[in-house]
Parts: C-alpha cells; sequence; structure tokens
C-alpha cells in the first residue's frame, strides 16, 4: 500500500470513532431526559424535578465532553488526553475574530432584543450582582464543557472526510437535534422556546464557531468561550430574532471566507495534538 493510501486509511478508521461520539453523547443525554418524559412522576420522586441546575440534567450536557475523553483515552491513553488538553491552551486568532468573540455576539442578541420589543426592559429584568455573578459563573462551566465533544473531538473528524462549510452543516444539524428533548421538558428554559429557529440558529452558529475554529488552529478554549457567549446571562432575550440575525452573520462569514470554508486545506483535524496516537 503506497505512503498516500495508508494515509487515507488511517484517516479514515480515525473518522470512524465519529459514530461511538454520537452514540455515547445520544445515549447519554437523550437517555436521562427520555427517563423524564417517559415516567415524570416516578423519575421526579426519586430525583426531583428537572431543572437547568439538577445534576442529571448537567450529567446530559456534559454528555459530548464525557464522550469525547472516553474516545480519546482509549484511542491515546493518559498521554492522549494530555494532548488533547492541551488545544485549551491555544488563544491566538485574527484580531477580527477576537473582536466578533467578544462584541459581535453580544450586539446579535441585542439588535435581536431591539427588533423583538424586549430591549426597553432588559437592564430591569437583570438580577442583583450576587445572583448575576452566581448565574454567569454557573453557564461558564455548563454550557461551554460540550466544546470539548463538538468542536473538541467531532469537529477535526469530520473536516477529515469534507470540507469545513460541510463540516459545520452537518455538526450544527447533530448539535441542534442533540438538544431536542429539552424542548418537551417543563422545567427547562428551552420548552419557553420554537425549535425550529434554534435549529437554524445551531447550524448559522455552527457555521460561524467552525470559520473561527480553524482560524484558532483547532482551539478548544476558544470555541468553550464562544459557547460561553452565547448562554452570556447579561444578554437580552433576542428570540428569534437573535437566530435568523447569527443566520445572516453565517453566511456573511461563509461568503468572506470562502477559500478556506470551501477547502480542507488549512481546516483544523487534530483531536490528539502533536502526537503519534490514532485520532492526531
Amino acid at each position: 500500500m503506497s505512503h498516500a493510501a495508508s494515509r487515507r486509511a488511517a484517516a479514515s478508521q480515525d473518522a470512524s470513532a465519529i459514530l461511538p461520539f454520537l452514540l455515547i453523547t445520544f445515549g447519554m443525554a437523550w437517555g436521562l431526559m427520555g427517563l423524564y418524559l417517559a415516567m415524570p412522576d416516578r423519575i421526579e420522586a426519586n430525583f426531583g424535578p428537572v431543572s437547568g441546575s439538577h445534576p442529571l440534567f448537567i450529567l446530559a450536557v456534559y454528555a459530548p465532553a464525557i464522550a469525547a475523553v472516553v474516545l480519546v483515552l482509549h484511542h491515546g491513553g493518559i498521554a492522549g488526553l494530555k494532548a488533547f488538553l492541551s488545544r485549551l491552551l491555544l488563544w491566538r486568532m485574527a484580531a477580527g475574530w477576537w473582536a466578533f468573540l467578544l462584541l459581535g455576539i453580544p450586539a446579535v442578541y441585542f439588535l435581536g432584543a431591539a427588533l423583538g420589543g424586549t430591549l426597553a426592559g432588559w437592564a430591569e429584568s437583570l438580577p442583583e450582582a450576587g445572583p448575576l455573578l452566581a448565574a454567569t459563573a454557573f453557564m461558564l462551566v455548563l454550557g461551554p464543557a460540550e466544546e470539548f465533544g463538538w468542536r473538541g473531538f467531532a469537529l477535526p473528524l469530520l473536516q477529515r472526510r469534507m470540507a469545513p462549510v460541510r463540516a459545520g452543516l452537518v455538526l450544527g444539524l447533530i448539535w441542534g437535534v442533540w438538544h431536542l428533548p429539552a424542548f418537551y421538558l417543563s422545567g427547562l428554559v428551552q420548552s419557553e422556546w420554537s425549535f425550529m429557529p434554534f435549529l437554524i440558529g445551531s447550524v448559522a452558529v455552527s457555521l460561524i464557531l467552525t470559520a473561527m475554529f480553524n482560524a484558532a488552529r483547532g482551539s478548544i478554549l476558544l470555541a468553550a468561550l464562544f459557547h460561553f457567549q452565547l448562554n452570556n446571562p447579561l444578554w437580552p432575550d433576542g428570540r428569534p430574532w437573535d437566530m435568523y440575525l447569527f443566520a445572516a452573520v453565517a453566511a456573511a462569514v461563509v461568503w468572506i471566507d470562502r477559500k478556506r470554508m470551501f477547502s480542507r486545506a488549512g481546516a483544523a483535524t487534530d483531536v490528539i495534538s502533536g502526537s503519534d496516537k490514532p485520532l492526531r
């Protein structure tokens, strides 16, 4: 077998790790949430009502990260996990991306709230400093943990098989659908939302984050910060206009960065960075 053929075979084998990742991620999250949907009274009597801070809900949210860690350990051992986590140290990217991360994302929410007529009461609806700080700290360790799985593990593998624009679309659809059970549980904030705008927003955000992820050389840290900005309790409620605005931003990003988004050259494909282990 030629060197090129061998490399393609290895990449194909590594990319097949996406299937067990999805099985673990969906199995854990949908299994836990499914218990509340199938036996609400019995499960609530044993574990309490579901909420955004419920331990079982937090475990479900952590499912992508747990799947990623388990599979990295399986393929690369402790050394592989250290190399995987070293991607938390990557922070360099273009100033334009930093501006979007810090200012552009909140701008989308504020503009969405203005379009939806909810901006006027935003300041009055904010909790006092103590509870607001606690909510911010909680959001900092909740949703961003997903990125160890979605962008840390799954996106690099998808980009071994397809161009970033396609990988971002596929992962965005998977990411959005993964949240579906939360829309049927009354104790969660998602139960107040419409799923289709959320799905559109998930795909749009996935495309934006794919471009930023590649510009940042596969940084898990910056993907997690991006996710935190999406959930930051400081921003006003811009639903559903914020989702449509993210779709407009995604279209602009894909057009501006089209040379990179439609080519696999330069895409971040390492799961275990700087290693000769599988998933490198």
